[in-house]
């Protein structure tokens, strides 16, 4: 099989053997892709830190003939390399990277998943007052994406304005009449947080005044379990999340 050419982010790596790495790659044209990275490990490695999780690339690979391909090349577009040196960007951007990694299929091209991703690296690299805040903003823009976009200012159900529970089963915020028996109680200032969030771009939501820390926990569980019961995955990544909160 002929090479092929490649613009990416990577989401996240793993050894293999004793010198090689499996690299996951959420790339423009051929959506997630794991490849295979010779060599990388080693000090002589002419990939070095192009790798990285973070890390826009170019990159030249052939087609494996199972499910991996290889990585013959690899030029950095964008390191985010603010991010790697920061604890709370850090955190921001794995949460990120984690739920673009169980949301993306392999070898589906999904072009607006890739620049939403693009887009939120490059707000943290900015080193935002909240990256918290770009991190929980980016969820609910992936929720949007993925089609699952949670109910915050209508009832789910019926579209029925006035609504104080909350149901991930339901798609959000829903009225006393349509709450089920999983469905909880949730304030108003809550649910209007998360709908600011949901409309303020990722380049700006990082300046957004946090409110006060019960409206914030209520906001960010919510979203969290929102998240996890959508994409039928626990995250990993949110208890550093929430260690890491400024």
């Amino acid at each position: 099989m002929p090479p092929y050419k490649e613009q990416g982010i990577v989401l996240r790596s793993m050894k293999l053997g004793e010198a090689d790495k499996i690299v996951t790659i959420l790339t423009q044209g051929s959506g997630k892709v794991r490849a295979v990275a010779k060599g990388v490990r080693k000090t002589t490695s002419r990939f070095g830190a192009r790798l990285e999780p973070f890390t826009h690339v170019n990159l030249m690979l052939y087609r494996g003939r199972g499910s991996l391909d290889t990585i013959t090349q690899a030029e950095i577009l964008s390191p985010h390399r603010q991010i790697r040196d920061d604890l709370s960007l850090f955190a921001a951007a794995e949460t990120m990277v984690e739920a673009v990694d169980k949301v993306a299929e392999e070898h589906e091209r999904n072009v607006p998943l890739v620049l939403l991703l693009l887009n939120g690296l490059r707000a943290l690299d900015a080193g935002p007052q909240d990256p918290t805040i770009v991190a929980e903003s980016f969820l609910l823009k992936l929720l949007s994406l993925s089609g699952f976009h949670p109910a915050l200012t209508a009832c789910a159900v019926c579209g029925a304005p006035d609504v104080r529970l909350w149901s991930a089963g339901l798609g959000g915020a829903v009225c006393a009449s349509d709450g089920d028996a999983e469905a909880g109680a949730v304030s108003p200032e809550t649910l209007r947080f998360l709908a600011q969030l949901a409309g303020t771009d990722l380049s700006t939501v990082g300046a957004t005044e946090r409110p006060n820390a019960r409206v914030a926990t209520e906001a960010r569980a919510m979203l969290v379990g929102f998240t996890e019961y959508h994409l039928e995955r626990r995250m990993k990544s949110v208890p550093m999340l929430v260690r890491t909160a400024r």
